[in-house]
């Protein structure tokens, strides 16, 4: 994220968020709290995280809250992982396969732990057996049978998880939630805070209440943030006063839904819309003035979509020379060329960023078209604004 202010409030959030999780343990005196894997994010170490990680447990201890854990494949890959002082009633599944009674309840916790930062391999095999009388209860790190924008890990079918005799399958690795089944529970909670517009709407936690043996489950709003995508439809607008009331009212649209940060969007007709693209800019810097100033809204991206109206189109000079920028970027050898930059600058990404951005051959070429248009329309702007 470029802008040094928004990542920051994403990575605040995302504290804030585990905090909102473990201050609704504390409150509602819940039994136990289950996190199935990635609680770390790659290979990045601090000791400050560490620390932070510990101190909240602590807080759950202190309210005798136990806490499950099992390692997935970021944890397993993150060198602090294993050296954080943790307290004792924080429990750690290894990598063999165990169950933990919860407290003196009849109620089973289930895990297995990633050893490595990859499991080609179902884990399944390695679950103990379903306590008999029991609610088992049943971790697992995995992306099933294959989910979009993420590698397969600890493979498995939802028909297999059904099988396997557990009350509850608490899933963890794929970020958006799904519930998979009710019966028996199979539920992917997904994660309590998004990072970017990849992970956009609200987040939650699963909450398991079990009454007479039988489990019930809802949602716990956990995040603090939210990425929203949020259309400005501009058309119409014949002068700047205009543009300036049509983002006010969209922006102003996605007040009183909590702290958000936005992938704004200008789109429609209008006889503005080569001004737009000249000064793209300084209508960003219009568009952040106007969400400061509702609060709790931040643009993390504006982007440009516009058409002008049939008399407002460019003709002449400019017309001939945005026709011959068209026509050599549509060129089989231009095509190819770009085609290979793009895919060098793809591989330059971290690998969850480069599969959300263009997951397969078809979205890398839209993409490709996307960037191309928006090149030429850009540079016929430009030229346009310098003839005038």
């Amino acid at each position: 994220m470029k802008d040094d202010r928004l990542a920051a409030q994403v990575r605040g959030a995302s504290r804030q968020a585990l905090e909102t999780m473990v201050q609704y343990c504390i409150d509602e005196r819940v039994s136990a709290f289950l996190i199935s894997g990635d609680l770390y994010d790659g290979q990045e170490r601090s000791a400050k995280t560490a620390a932070y990680l510990a101190a909240q447990m602590h807080r759950l201890a202190q309210a005798d809250v136990r806490v499950f854990y099992i390692k997935g494949n970021h944890d397993a890959e993150n060198p602090i992982a294993g050296e954080i002082d943790l307290p004792p009633n924080v429990h750690v599944f290894d990598g063999r396969g165990e169950k933990v009674q919860l407290t003196d309840h009849p109620v089973y916790i289930h895990g297995v732990s990633f050893r490595d930062r990859h499991a080609p391999e179902s884990l399944l095999p390695k679950y103990t057996a379903p306590e008999q009388g029991a609610v088992n209860i049943a971790m697992m790190h995995t992306s099933l049978a294959g989910a979009e924008g993420h590698d397969l890990y600890a493979p498995v079918s939802v028909g297999e998880l059904a099988g396997a005799g557990f009350d509850y399958w608490a899933l963890g690795h794929v970020h958006k939630r799904a519930v998979h089944s009710e019966d028996p529970w199979i539920v992917m909670p997904g994660m309590p805070q998004g990072r970017d517009i990849g992970e956009a709407g609200p987040k939650s936690a699963s909450l398991l209440t079990i009454k007479d043996g039988k489990i019930s489950v809802s949602e716990v709003a956990t995040s603090v943030v939210e990425f929203r995508r949020c259309d400005c439809d501009v058309t119409g607008a014949e002068a700047d006063e205009d543009l300036r009331r049509k983002l006010r009212s969209a922006l102003q649209a996605q007040a009183g839904r909590g702290a958000a940060i936005l992938r704004l969007r200008l789109t429609g007709q209008t006889a503005l819309a080569w001004q737009i693209r000249q000064l793209a800019d300084v209508w960003r810097a219009q568009a952040d003035e106007i969400a400061e100033s509702i609060g709790d809204l931040w643009i993390e991206k504006m982007s440009v979509d516009v058409t002008a109206v049939s008399e407002d189109a460019v003709d002449g000079a400019v017309a001939e020379v945005q026709q011959l920028m068209t026509d050599i970027a549509t060129e089989p050898a231009t095509r190819d060329r770009l085609q290979q930059e793009l895919t060098q600058i793809l591989g330059l990404l971290p690998a969850d960023q480069r599969r959300a951005l263009a997951p397969d051959a078809e979205t890398q070429e839209a993409l490709l078209r996307q960037l191309t248009d928006e090149a030429v329309l850009t540079m016929a702007a430009q030229m346009r604004g310098a003839g005038e």
